[in-house]
């Protein structure tokens, strides 16, 4: 009955606040071509190459296809519950579960808008109760904190927008808390926020911690009895995180880089008129580097939000207290220091100020509670708000670095104005015509409409022409073929494998397709095994955002157990075998290709063992023969281009708009896989090559530097053209020919392959038998994680560290069982916390429920 109830009479509002939104962004996508199984999707900037992957991922993971805590198929494995803190673990995410991984597009589509709608449904409930207010205006503040320029213009970071979602209904468990002493609404969402996204989760625990310092100095004698409370409620839901938070930190703590270090007070590319600026309707500058803080909460929130600070109404102690709260949210962006701390101390790649959606929660909650003490006798007074945002405007398109705010067009102007002195004028008719109250409301409720698709269509529109939304293809293109030729992999083999494709779809489509392989570009990574990879020839520089498998050796596609390729031309790899096509693309087998485990001795973990590929084939081997030889190239043509020999390296500029191209000419002895070496600086320059008509693209800055010229028989002498696309100047040490020797390469690999250790892998464990002759060591290409356990013959042992990065582990002579087990470093000890704190809480609660009904009680005994 009170459900019922609740419906007829405020479901309503909550309906609205949630539909509303996702209606108007449903309508902007529509704008853009954007629609359920559409040509183009919503897979803008990250969205495609991460999200998009790690959502099929976990996918595979609700359909028993991948342990939940460990994956194999982020890069060479991963820890994947601390992977999901990040990415994964938000509120609608099960729902790809109803959706194949081809269309993971469409149900990110579903996922966003759900978000959306949930952001203003939470508004509206913490609304509800603390704003004495008509729900059309609890409304109207709902859709402006769902779409406020921070959701839109980060949409496609969507796993932060669970953070909005959760903000609203922290808020309002902390005033059930302070004014009610009911804790259960803070807990529970305290909760599902550190549980969402640990990032995020920060962020939003840092600001309601403030705000209860906040809210304790407006009536100090009120709230002094409730700071306990508050803390042991987040003591307690922090607690119950630890089961993810823990795993994570720790995680972060064993591959995250360093903090980064401060080197000035304020904050670079930073201006005066950046916060009002961007609080223009469809102000987007760009969400690169260089932005200004994303801070639009709409029009009407601004103007009840400076009627909350210029009002007689409101306690001049309150105005002070909330609005040094604001004033440490604006100086946040300008200080350096304070906006590291909101980022953890970490500078963010692109996508600044991650907290800037605080200010505009703080705003809309300030303009909630103006708008309360408004009155008839107030208009003139919010007139004058408004006209005074109209003039601050036009001195910021008079004034403003034309440069700096280039976004400012005529149209952000001209639509920021007309709305402002529209709203000023039904603003006028409402003091004018009382009794026309109905029309012009419905008027201004129009206008809001207008004013949100505006200001959404405008920002989207600005994503689509920094980052464009792809076409569907950019996702799905050659899916099936490449499908269908890993589940020919899955079926030949029982023992874990890898896969390189020399032609990605993306740079995390192991994710995708369900296969081990070495290229990843993750926040959430091993960098230990990255970095040495990187000294093994996959390119992993900086802090090992990505890790590239295109252009290494023979080598490493053997020592790492790289038994297929995937390439859409002629692989012209020695050892390779075609086995099927499909489609565009082509299967390939490595002959030389070893298992996950190889047999070497103690002298692999001396500190100075095996610092490049030629020296662990050696070792493995015990064969010191040499096995590259390198030559000088010839230019024998160049076009476009201006080459510059100094002492810091080789320089190629451009001489004119089109790309810089080069010839060589390179003598190739027998029995010789060939490779040409690229070696330099040159930030977003592509590099393609193209020999014996096959080309092949890479990066020079985030591709390995041997490009492969092809296998050899007999002596020859190949001509190779090198094009260099990008406007940079590009930087090489002097350009090289290198040659690996096919017979003694074959020799030294089948003596390792009698080595070979196969494991079996399922889940996040893996197991060898073992039959040794003497004590050996098991080195295997599984990254080292301190979550591994190693157990021989059912019994755990201790597992030496190999450089950080993979795991070695000493067997003793005779028949063994190896097993190794992967259980998240702190998860245990965050299970206990999850069960103990919620345990702990329900008591609690219980004990502050039962101690309530009894001063009610009391309370009530004295009146009588």
């Amino acid at each position: 009955m009170k459900i019922k109830n609740w419906l007829e009479r405020k479901g309503w509002a909550f309906l609205l606040s949630v539909l509303i939104p996702i209606g108007i962004m449903v309508a902007v996508y529509l704008t853009m071509g954007i629609y359920p199984t559409s040509e183009r999707t919503v897979l803008a900037s990250d969205a495609l190459s991460q999200t998009s992957n790690f959502f099929a991922s976990f996918n595979n993971v609700l359909h028993g296809e991948q342990s939940i805590f460990y994956t194999w198929y982020g890069s060479l494995g991963l820890n994947y519950w601390s992977f999901m803190a990040y990415y994964i673990n938000g509120i609608f995410s099960f729902l790809v579960v109803f959706f194949d991984n081809q269309h993971i597009p469409d149900a990110l589509y579903f996922i966003l808008l759900l978000k959306f709608g949930a952001i203003g449904g939470t508004f509206w409930i913490m609304s509800d109760r603390l704003f004495k207010l008509p729900q059309i205006a609890k409304i109207m503040l709902s859709i402006s904190f769902a779409l406020c320029g921070f959701s839109i213009a980060y949409s496609p970071q969507q796993m932060w927008l669970d953070g909005l979602i959760y903000l609203p209904l922290v808020i309002l468990g902390i005033h059930l808390l302070m004014d009610e002493r009911k804790p259960k609404l803070l807990f529970i969402s305290y909760l599902l926020l550190f549980l969402s996204n640990f990032y995020m989760a920060f962020m939003v625990g840092v600001f309601s911690f403030l705000y209860v310092f906040c809210r304790f100095l407006t009536e100090p004698k009120r709230y002094k009895t409730a700071l306990l409370p508050y803390l042991l409620t987040s003591l307690l839901a922090g607690g119950a995180s630890m089961v993810t938070i823990l795993p994570t930190l720790l995680d972060l703590k064993n591959n995250g880089e360093g903090l980064t270090p401060i080197y000035s007070f304020l904050t670079k590319d930073t201006d005066i008129w950046d916060i009002p600026a961007k609080t223009m309707v469809g102000s987007y500058d760009t969400s690169k580097y260089g932005s200004a803080p994303f801070i639009y909460f709409g029009l009407i929130g601004l103007v009840f939000c400076l009627f909350y600070f210029v009002s007689r109404k409101i306690q001049l102690r309150n105005k002070l207290i909330y609005g040094g709260l604001f004033l440490l949210l604006i100086a946040s962006v300008y200080i350096e220091p304070m906006n590291l701390f909101w980022h953890g101390m970490h500078s963010p790649y692109m996508f600044l100020f991650r907290f800037s959606f605080l200010i505009s929660f703080l705003g809309l909650l300030l303009a909630g509670f103006g708008l309360e003490k408004v009155t008839k006798d107030d208009v003139n007074q919010l007139i004058n708000c408004m006209l005074g945002l109209v003039l601050l405007y036009v001195l910021i398109s008079f004034v403003a670095n034309r440069k700096r705010y280039e976004y400012l067009d005529q149209k952000t102007v001209l639509f920021t104005l007309s709305l402002a002195l529209v709203y000023l004028l039904l603003g006028v008719l409402i003091q004018k015509w009382p009794r026309r109250m109905m029309l012009i409301s419905g008027l201004f409720c129009v206008i809001f409409i207008g004013e949100q698709f505006i200001n959404a269509q405008r920002i989207v529109s600005g994503i689509a022409a920094e980052w464009n939304y792809p076409d569907r293809k950019a996702y799905d293109d050659h899916f099936s073929d490449i499908q269908t030729l890993i589940d020919v992999t899955k079926e030949e083999n029982t023992s874990l494998y890898r896969v390189g494709n020399v032609d990605p779809t993306s740079r995390n489509e192991s994710f995708i397709h369900g296969y081990s392989g070495v290229t990843m570009f993750s926040s959430i990574r091993n960098r230990h095994s990255s970095q040495y990879l990187d000294q093994l020839g996959f390119r992993s520089t900086g802090t090992n955002l990505t890790i590239q498998y295109e252009n290494n050796t023979l080598i490493m596609d053997s020592l790492l157990g790289i038994k297929y390729n995937l390439a859409k031309e002629d692989l012209m790899k020695y050892g390779f075998t075609a086995k099927k096509k499909a489609g565009a693309y082509t299967l390939y087998e490595n002959q030389f290709a070893l298992p996950l485990g190889i047999l070497t001795d103690k002298g692999i973990y001396k500190k100075n063992a095996v610092q490049n590929q030629t020296e662990l084939l050696q070792y493995l081997s015990g064969d010191n023969s040499s096995i590259f030889t390198f030559a000088e190239v010839e230019t024998i043509k160049e076009n476009n281009v201006n080459v510059e020999e100094q002492e810091g390296g080789v320089y190629y500029s451009r001489t004119s708009i089109s790309n810089r191209e080069l010839t060589y000419s390179v003598d190739v002895p027998a029995d010789s896989q060939a490779y040409l070496s690229l070696y330099g600086k040159g930030s977003g320059v592509d590099v393609i090559t193209k020999v014996n008509g096959i080309q092949h693209l890479g990066s020079l800055d985030s591709s390995g530097q041997y490009y492969n010229l092809g296998y050899y028989k007999e002596a020859t002498t190949i001509d190779v053209q090198v094009v260099f696309a990008g406007e940079k100047v590009v930087q090489l040490v002097q350009p090289k020919a290198m040659f690996l020797n096919s017979d003694r390469f074959e020799k030294m690999m089948k003596t390792i392959q009698k080595q070979g250790v196969p494991f079996e892998t399922t889940g996040r464990t893996a197991e060898a038998k073992v039959n040794l002759s003497k004590e050996q060591v098991v080195l295997t290409t599984i990254p080292y994680d301190k979550g591994w356990r190693a157990y021989i013959d059912g019994k755990r042992v201790e597992i030496p560290t190999f450089k950080d990065a993979f795991l070695a582990l000493p067997v003793p002579k005779g028949k063994h069982t190896v097993k190794l087990v992967f259980l998240p470093e702190g998860f245990s000890v965050g299970l206990s916390l999850f069960i103990s704190c919620i345990l702990l809480f329900i008591i609690y609660n219980w004990w502050e429920v039962k101690r309530m009904k009894r001063q009610t009680l009391l309370k009530k005994e004295k009146e009588r």
